[in-house]
């Protein structure tokens, strides 16, 4: 039955990979509209536990905000192809059709599914999520963008995660924030050039499998998990590394797709943007460093209860990960400069 189990999640895994090609190598709209139609329908099924309530609770609000993104996809595409091109039209089809993608991606103004989605998943899930899932939404964005809704909305990402990821007990809800502001940064990045999109979506998917892959071997779900858990210094270590990484820290690996897209502002004058990217990093460096002060602070505690026990070579692949985070700056300025 196990076996049985696993193969079928890694059918849907792979038809999910596969969906995602067909809606980015697509020729028409129509194509690309099947893909991300095939694509959700493989992700249910990855999502969906009978086990668990919470998941099936995920899995049908994901189906339903993700079905009315669709709907709304669909109907831009017959608008454009029923309608006479105009100013007008053109105009409206592409603030629908960049709408519908942004929903689908789990972007402000229309991020209100992305958290609760999150809570009732497991780390795995969470991982394609706010990764995976992005791929093809953000690839079909660059091919027809609305350069005046894309500067507005890459502001209202980066302030909204920020704000509301303030008092968060959760670490799923304060990833999906933190996945949120990251998206900002990757629209501020597409509206640039793919390339640059390309290596800061890798940088973010490196730094998002540290961290999912972390908390899903520690069983950690709370922000309080984290001021209990005292098996091993360096895993705490770790997290810090990693969660200034995530942040942008400049030392750190993080801060240097960063530097490129602060670069491109300065350049092009776009001080306003720069100003409130600047901000928002800010704000988010605060909140996670005062996690790991607290988790820190509280390392003294030894707790008979909590015995979590870890394979070495687990502990070994994450600290390699975590000193590539924390030296990666270095190696990075020796190739590109």
């Amino acid at each position: 039955m196990l076996f049985m189990i696993n193969s079928n999640k890694m059918f849907f895994l792979f038809i999910m990979f596969f969906s995602t090609l067909i809606s980015i190598s697509s020729n028409s709209w129509l194509g690309c509209w099947i893909g991300l139609e095939i694509n959700l329908l493989s992700f249910i099924p990855l999502m969906s536990n009978p086990n668990n309530l919470l998941n099936s609770e995920a899995s049908l609000k994901y189906f339903l905000t993700q079905s009315i993104a669709s709907i709304n996809f669909l109907f831009s595409i017959l608008l454009c192809m029923l309608l006479m091109k105009n100013f007008f039209i053109d105009n409206m089809f592409s603030i629908i059709i960049n709408s519908s993608l942004l929903m689908k991606m789990g972007s402000a103004p229309f991020h209100f599914w992305f958290p609760n989605i999150m809570e009732g998943l497991s780390w795995l899930n969470c991982f394609i999520l706010m990764t995976w899932q992005k791929i093809s939404p953000m690839i079909l964005l660059s091919y027809y963008m609305n350069f005046n809704l894309l500067f507005f909305l890459m502001i209202i990402n980066v302030m909204i995660s920020t704000i509301s990821s303030y008092n968060q007990s959760s670490l799923r809800k304060l990833m999906a924030f933190s996945s949120i502001n990251n998206l900002g940064w990757m629209l501020a990045s597409l509206s640039i050039s793919e390339n640059l999109w390309l290596m800061y979506f890798l940088f973010y998917s490196l730094f998002i499998s540290i961290m999912c892959f972390l908390f899903n071997i520690l069983n950690i779900y709370f922000i309080n998990q984290l001021f209990n858990f005292n098996w091993n210094f360096f895993i705490k270590i770790s997290i810090m590394i990693n969660f200034l990484s995530l942040g942008g820290l400049p030392p750190f690996l993080g801060f240097f797709p960063k530097w490129m897209i602060i670069n491109y502002l300065l350049f092009n004058n776009l001080i306003i943007i720069l100003f409130f990217f600047l901000m928002s990093s800010l704000i988010m460096l605060f909140i996670y460093i005062r996690i790991i002060y607290s988790s820190f602070m509280f390392f003294s505690i030894k707790l008979k209860w909590n015995k979590i026990f870890i394979k070495n070579n687990y502990l070994n692949f994450i600290n390699i990960f975590s000193l590539i985070s924390l030296l990666g700056m270095l190696i990075s300025t020796l190739f590109f400069f």
